[in-house]
This record gives C-alpha cells, sequence and structure tokens, in this order.
C-alpha cells in the first residue's frame, strides 16, 4: 500500500507502508500487522490492536513512517523563479532518467514500446545509464558520464525535479567587498540616518571621508561606482536607501522632444527660480528655505548670475540678474588665485585690453544676453524686468506653457546644483518630501548671504571647471569640455562686448513706487525718510509723477534708505531717519516681521524709534557668531523684540553679547592689535555680506 499519485518517484516509495513497517498514528507508534484491502491492522507496544481504514489513517496530522522522511508537495511555486534555461534543462533531466528507470521517457503509464538500449528486461541499470551518457554526448551535452547520469538521478530520487535545478552555493551578502570599505559605509548610513537623502554620489564620498579619516590617505581605495551602489543597495534600509526620488504617474502625453542649440556665447541664456534644498537662518532669526534664480548660457553651460533670497523672487532682483550676467563679476576676498579669470582658459590678456574691470574678475563667463528664455512667472513677465530687458538690448522669449523641455538645460541644472552642492550644505532638506530628514530646521547653520557666498565660490571653483558631457569641441568629439573652456573656445565666435554699466543703472533697475514729500518727510510702511535735499520740495506736487506724487525707488532687501527723482532728472539717496542706529542690511520680512512682534504703544515718532531699536536687536542676534555650533533660534529674535519695547531695553542688551563687538574682538588678539589674515579670512573673506551697492560702483 502506497500514498496517493501525483508525488515523486522517491516520495512514494518512501511512503508505502508494509507489513512490519513502524508508523505513528495518534501520536503513538505501531506495527503494520495485516493489510487487507482499504484495512489496515495495527499492533501497539502493549499488545493492543486496531483496524483503520487507509485513507483515516493517511489523513492522521501525527501519521509518518518511522525512519522514513514524509515527503511534502514540491515546491512548484520556486520552480517558476528558476531561469527559463535551468528550468528546460531540469525538464529534459526527469525525461531522460524515466526513460532509464521505466524505458518511457513519459512514465510507466505513458505507453509505447521501449528502444532497445533502456529495455529494463533485456539491459541492466548500469548498461542503461552508459547508454543515456553516450547518448547524451552525441547530442552536445558537455561533461556527461555515466557517474553524472547516475548522481543526476540519486537527487531526482531524493529532490524531485526541483533536485535537478543546479544548487549554488550561497554568498556572503556583501560578496568579496573589503570589510574596511562595508565597516565605513555602515558607519556613513548611520551618520545620514534621520537626515534628508542625498545621492548615491554623495554618499560615496562620505565613506572616502570616513576611510580617510580612519585609515590615513589612500590606504582604503574605495570601489567602483557601480560595485560601490550594489554594496549600498544590499546594507542599506530600503527605507533610507539613498538617491531613489519618488515617482508620480502623469496623464499628460508626452510632447515632441527638440534639443535647444546655442553656437555661440549669449545666443540663449535659460533663467528660471525654484526652491534651494537648504535651510537657512533668515533675517528674523527663523528657519527659511531660500529662492534660487539662476540664468544658465546654454551655449557653454555656465552659470553666468545665481541670486538667492529669503522670500520670493522679486522684479529687482531679476534686473540684478541681468546686471550680474553682463558685467564682470569681482572675485571676493579670501579667494585662491586660481579662481581669478586671469587663470581661466580664456585669452585674457586680449580681453583686458577691451574691459580693465576684468582684472579682478572672478573665473565665470562675461556673457551679454541675446535672447532670454523665461517661464511665465510674474516676475519674468513683470513691467519692471521687460523694461530692464528692452533697456540692455535683449529680447524675450517666453516658453510654452506646462512645456519643462523648453528650458530643459536650466532645469538640469538646478538638479546638479542640488546633488552637487546643496546636500553637502547643513541643512540640507532632499530634493522631496520623502527623502527629508526628521529635524531639517534644526541644521540650519548660514544665513542667506552666507549661503550666497558658498554659491558663488562653488559656481566659480567647481560648476565651472567640471566637465560637461554636452560639451564637445569640433576638433577633439570625443573629449568633455568644461563651462569655462567652452567659453573660451566659442569666445571667438561672438566676441566679448563690454556693458558698462554702473551705480546709476542699477538704481534705474530697482522698483518704482510713488508717495508725496510732507513735511516730515517721505513716509513708507512706518518708516520715515528725510534729508535736506527735499526742503525745497516738502508739500509741493511733482511735475511728472501720477497724481503728482514723487518716483520713489525703493530696494526691498534694503530699506534703510531710498532714491528720489528730483526735477534735475538724477535720483538722489534718502536715508531713513533711524539708518545709522540699525547697523545691517534690512529687508521687508524681517520688517513685517518685526511689525508683527512688536505692538503699537506709543507715539508715532516712539514707536518707530522702537522698531528701530528692535530691528538692531534681530538682526545682531539671526546672525550667529563664528564657531558657534547652532544657528539663532527663533526664540532670541523675539526676545530682542520684547526687550527694545520694554522699559529694561538697555539691560537686556547690555546682557545679551553684542554681535558686531563679538566680532571686533574675535578680530584682534590679546594685546588688542588685529588677528592675522588666516583668522579673519571666514569673517573678512568667504562670509563677508555681499552689498550689491557697494559692487555696482565697481561695475
Amino acid at each position: 500500500m502506497s500514498a496517493p499519485a501525483g508525488r515523486p518517484v522517491a516520495a512514494a516509495r518512501n511512503r508505502q507502508v508494509k507489513l512490519g513497517a513502524y508508523v505513528t498514528f495518534e501520536g503513538r507508534t505501531w506495527q503494520v500487522a495485516a493489510v487487507a484491502g482499504a484495512s489496515v491492522r495495527l499492533v501497539d507496544e502493549r499488545g493492543q490492536t486496531a483496524s483503520v481504514l487507509a485513507p483515516f489513517l493517511f489523513a492522521d496530522p501525527t501519521f509518518a513512517v518511522v525512519d522514513s522522511p514524509a515527503a511534502g508537495v514540491p515546491p512548484w511555486g520556486l520552480l517558476e523563479s528558476v531561469p527559463a534555461r535551468e528550468r528546460e534543462r531540469a525538464l529534459a533531466w526527469q525525461r531522460h532518467i524515466r526513460e532509464i528507470e521505466t524505458g518511457l521517457p513519459g512514465g510507466p503509464a505513458s505507453g509505447g514500446i521501449p528502444r532497445p538500449e533502456y529495455d529494463p528486461k533485456q539491459q541492466s541499470m548500469a548498461a542503461r545509464e552508459q547508454a543515456k551518457a553516450d547518448e547524451l554526448a552525441q547530442l552536445g551535452w558537455p561533461r556527461v558520464s555515466r557517474a553524472t547520469v547516475r548522481r543526476m538521478r540519486a537527487r531526482y530520487h531524493a529532490g524531485g525535479l526541483m533536485g535537478l535545478i543546479p544548487q549554488r552555493k550561497p554568498s556572503s551578502a556583501t560578496g568579496r567587498a573589503d570589510e574596511r570599505v562595508v565597516a565605513a559605509v555602515l558607519e556613513a548610513l548611520r551618520r545620514q540616518h534621520g537626515r534628508s537623502k542625498g545621492t548615491l554620489k554623495g554618499l560615496r564620498q562620505l565613506t572616502g571621508q570616513i576611510l580617510t579619516d580612519t585609515h590615513g590617505p589612500e590606504a582604503v581605495a574605495l570601489p567602483a561606482p557601480s560595485t560601490f551602489n550594489r554594496l549600498v543597495r544590499v546594507l542599506a534600509d530600503p527605507l533610507e536607501h539613498p538617491g531613489r526620488p519618488a515617482r508620480t504617474a502623469t496623464t499628460t502625453p508626452a510632447r515632441p522632444f527638440t534639443p535647444t542649440v546655442a553656437l555661440r556665447p549669449g545666443e540663449l541664456v535659460q533663467v528660471d527660480t525654484t526652491r534651494l534644498d537648504v535651510m537657512a537662518v533668515g533675517e528674523d532669526g527663523h528657519p527659511v528655505r531660500p529662492e534660487l534664480t539662476i540664468a544658465l548660457d546654454v551655449a557653454t553651460r555656465s552659470v553666468v548670475a545665481a541670486v538667492l533670497r529669503e522670500e520670493s523672487t522679486q522684479a529687482v532682483d531679476a534686473a540684478l540678474l541681468l546686471a550680474e550676467m553682463a558685467v564682470p563679476q569681482p572675485a571676493r576676498p579670501g579667494w585662491p588665485g586660481h579662481l581669478r579669470l586671469a587663470h581661466a582658459a580664456v585669452p585674457y590678456a586680449r580681453l583686458l585690453a577691451l574691459d580693465a574691470r576684468l582684472e579682478q574678475a572672478a573665473a565665470r563667463p562675461v556673457v551679454v544676453p541675446e535672447t532670454i528664455v523665461i517661464d511665465r512667472g510674474r516676475v519674468f513677465v513683470s513691467a519692471a524686468f521687460l523694461a530692464a530687458c528692452e533697456t540692455l538690448g535683449v529680447s524675450v522669449q517666453p516658453a510654452p506653457p506646462r512645456s519643462p523641455a523648453a528650458k530643459g538645460a536650466v532645469e538640469r541644472t538646478f538638479g546638479s546644483i542640488n546633488t552637487l552642492f546643496a546636500q553637502h550644505v547643513a541643512g540640507y532638506t532632499g530634493s522631496h518630501v520623502l527623502v527629508r530628514g526628521q529635524a531639517v530646521e534644526d541644521e540650519a547653520r548660514f544665513t542667506v548671504a552666507q549661503l550666497q557666498e558658498l554659491l558663488d565660490e562653488w559656481v566659480t571653483a567647481v560648476w565651472q571647471h567640471r566637465p560637461h558631457d554636452g560639451l564637445r569641441h569640433p576638433v577633439l568629439p570625443k573629449k568633455a569640455l568644461a563651462p569655462n573652456e567652452m567659453w573660451g573656445a566659442l569666445l571667438g565666435a561672438s566676441g566679448y562686448v563690454p556693458l558698462p554699466l554702473t551705480g546709476a543703472d542699477y538704481l534705474e533697475l530697482l522698483p518704482v513706487r510713488f508717495h508725496p514729500i510732507t513735511g516730515r518727510g517721505i513716509r513708507i510702511n512706518y518708516r520715515t525718510y528725510d534729508h535736506a535735499v527735499l526742503n525745497e520740495h516738502r508739500g509741493r506736487p511733482s511735475p511728472t509723477g501720477p497724481d503728482s506724487k514723487w518716483e520713489v525707488h525703493l530696494n526691498p532687501h534694503d530699506v534703510r534708505q531710498i532714491y528720489i527723482r528730483l526735477p534735475d532728472g538724477h535720483l538722489h539717496e534718502i536715508p531713513w531717519i533711524h539708518r545709522d542706529h540699525v547697523h545691517a542690511p534690512m529687508g521687508e520680512t524681517a520688517w513685517r516681521h518685526i511689525r508683527a512682534t512688536l505692538n503699537h504703544r506709543a507715539g508715532r515718532e516712539q514707536h518707530e524709534a522702537d522698531l528701530a531699536e528692535a530691528a538692531d536687536q534681530v538682526l545682531r542676534h539671526a546672525r550667529p557668531l563664528p564657531g558657534r555650533d547652532a544657528p539663532a533660534t527663533a526664540a532670541a529674535p523675539s526676545a530682542a523684540v520684547a526687550a527694545a519695547a520694554g522699559p529694561q531695553a538697555a539691560d537686556d542688551d547690555a546682557e545679551a553679547q553684542d554681535s558686531l563687538d563679538a566680532v571686533e574682538a574675535h578680530a584682534r588678539d590679546d594685546d588688542g592689535r588685529p588677528a592675522a589674515d588666516d583668522e579673519l579670512s571666514p569673517l573678512a573673506g568667504r562670509f563677508a555680506l555681499y552689498d550689491a551697492f557697494e559692487e555696482a560702483e565697481h561695475w
């Protein structure tokens, strides 16, 4: 008596219940005493007997033949996961083994007449195995002998069809990777845990730094990028795996893509705005995510201008972008010499003869744009920006709506800035919310002005000297060129046209508004601007302005002064009456925060003085001192505002460390003499506040 059909041959043979065999039934051990039809007679160790129907005996959960493994249903699902070639080879072996044992490839019930060399009645098992080995060798099967056939028969009887699948030895998850590299990858993943996820390339750089710090420079070599990516895929938590973007479905059909071609510098410049993936310390001390506006020259892939703003980009920023790309960008104090234009791959001597301002310029292209491609944002279609483009002779070309491919070069550059620059800056937010860290706001370390300095230096030192796969010289088509190299190669195609802008040109590009001149001066948003130059015009109507109001130009990023056009046609600077009390540039963002925090509890003059005091305290506390590990928190500006409003403002200000005094103290040694240049470099060089008005005077 045997188990039901449908199991492998070995399984059926092991499940046979013969006379004298010991079986377990209902948790007890029995010996088969007799088999009569469908009934099985069992005898236990105590001599008790039982007669059980065979189907009932086999259905018992505890039934098993003692000293004979019970075979279950073969894992047919695993067979589907086997490569098709190995699965077909296993099925072929099954047919050959069946023919060896029964004479028929399909088994005993398949019918037919066995071939003479495989007839069990005429040939022994050894002869049949040898005949099968000779047949497979003639068919082209490699390395098939009688021993191979015998081994495959044993594997088939032990494991059925799955036993014929080649069993590979399980390998380590990390393979043959160096244990030191594995430890460094695990340490890099630990440091990134809970933070915003970057790219695999950024993680590889971090791993290299860990190996250098642990074992010394060049002691342990990093594996190739493809090997490193496989190692990270094995070691990283799937939820923490870097470089895995979120994918969203879209129902918009793809439009035909036509690449944008530009053959000379300035022929086509693409301008766009996006949020930088870095949290910064705002003017009011709160963490903010600044907005980045860049201008990209398509012919050379050069970032010819980049502007960071705390809030939404305004018309003045777009106009400033035009000025920055059209005039030489001065090298910042503290920058190394190789970042100057004199060391770039351009005909520097010939350019210097055209424009003396290039002598102190940074190694970035100076491009006078012919055509600017913009999106339909309100900033770039504003009257101020279009008027600025018309003044500079620039053609404006709006991109088609919902067509990101129209500005594909600048869109791709934003991704490069995020992966090559932003992910290495403290406060990195990640490219989307699914990879964002848990406390990104607490990681903010730099103000927007400091981030602007870092970005300018990165563009000059890294981006402009980094080979771009899309830049190829006609003479050297196999060599990828850097943007500066491409600019030098194409410079002869268009030449350099100097654009001598002055500080007055910059003032003309500022946003315009109209206000009356009263006996107290000009009142704008709770701020009073006054100067002796207004004396003869107080209370008088403007001869040219609408509603008899005077034309006023205001920089929203520094409200400490305005510029008014008087009858002589020139713009005159009018300072805020409390400008000398506020020692740093202040924008409308910080001013609105101060006004919302400080209640109006006195007359207009006293209230404005309180606002000025609060503004000075906020600007001092919002800028972290050199060497501090944590940025200014939101509570510090609020406390400064409250202190400025109350009678204890002087005492509170004395208790709080004045940031400007601290900077001055930091810049001097114990004897009161100025510190060395290397000690001042973080203050006077790399992180110095960028003053657009001062820079405009150098244009």
